[in-house]
């Protein structure tokens, strides 16, 4: 009967099947165990057992925050309140044409009066108690005849002067030098220059010559600008102030 095997083939059978399973089942135990044994060495101190360190760099130290210091005061409240420091300026948008001026003199009543001039920027202005009260467009000297620059006092005020040097008229002067240097009122055009003295527009040398007294000073440089809280000149004793007027231009 070919469906039927031996008792022979069954034998043979078997002792084949039942090695592969034992060898199978050994080898199954044999590793459990050591797996086992690993993971006991690893919980319980084993002496071969390899710890592994992942090194981890360091944390940069986190940056302290930025304390923002208010900005120094002044030495001293009445470094402050000087009437020689600026204070406020004339709101001019646009440059100052050849015979326009300002005048405004609504921040400051009275106080001590400092007048500067830039011979760059061909500009005077006029500060009472640190505020520009006036401002207008000069004409300076040119050549073997210029402007000199430095602090002077005004030593002399003529209201109706005549030079003796050029038999011309210089209305409402005030005097720097002695050699002839002075601010008057002038025809303040494109063109036109002086014999080193500064050249205001009439109006604005009527106004300056109302407010200015003897020993004010009269600071001119060649294109040092000032801004607010700046020194203009210092350790200067109050002088006589004039009345308010208008702005206006010389036509």
């Amino acid at each position: 009967m070919s469906g039927l095997k031996s008792p022979l083939d069954l034998v043979r059978t078997r002792w084949v099947s039942a090695p592969l399973g034992f060898i199978a089942m050994s080898l199954g135990c044999l590793l459990a165990f050591n797996v086992g044994k690993d993971v006991a060495q690893v919980l319980f101190g084993g002496s071969q057992a390899e710890a592994h360190v992942i090194a981890v760099p360091p944390r940069a130290p986190i940056a302290r925050p930025i304390v923002h210091s208010p900005a120094p005061a002044p030495a001293s409240m009445a470094a402050a309140n000087s009437p020689f420091v600026v204070k406020s300026i004339l709101k001019i948008d646009e440059p100052i044409k050849f015979g326009q001026y300002f005048w405004d003199e609504s921040a400051a009543a009275s106080g001590p009066v400092v007048v500067t001039v830039d011979l760059e920027a061909r500009t005077i202005s006029v500060f009472r108690d640190g505020h520009e009260i006036g401002a207008a467009a000069i004409l300076k000297g040119y050549g073997t005849k210029p402007t000199p620059t430095g602090v002077f006092p005004i030593s002399e005020k003529d209201a109706d002067h005549v030079s003796n040097i050029y038999d011309a008229p210089m209305p409402w002067m005030l005097r720097l030098t002695s050699d002839g240097i002075t601010i008057h009122g002038s025809k303040v055009e494109r063109g036109y220059a002086t014999n080193g003295c500064i050249g205001v527009p009439d109006g604005f040398a009527k106004r300056l010559f109302g407010v200015a007294s003897l020993g004010d000073r009269v600071i001119i440089t060649d294109g040092k600008r000032l801004g607010v809280g700046q020194p203009i000149i210092e350790n200067q004793a109050a002088a006589p102030t004039g009345p308010t007027a208008v702005a206006s231009r010389d036509s």
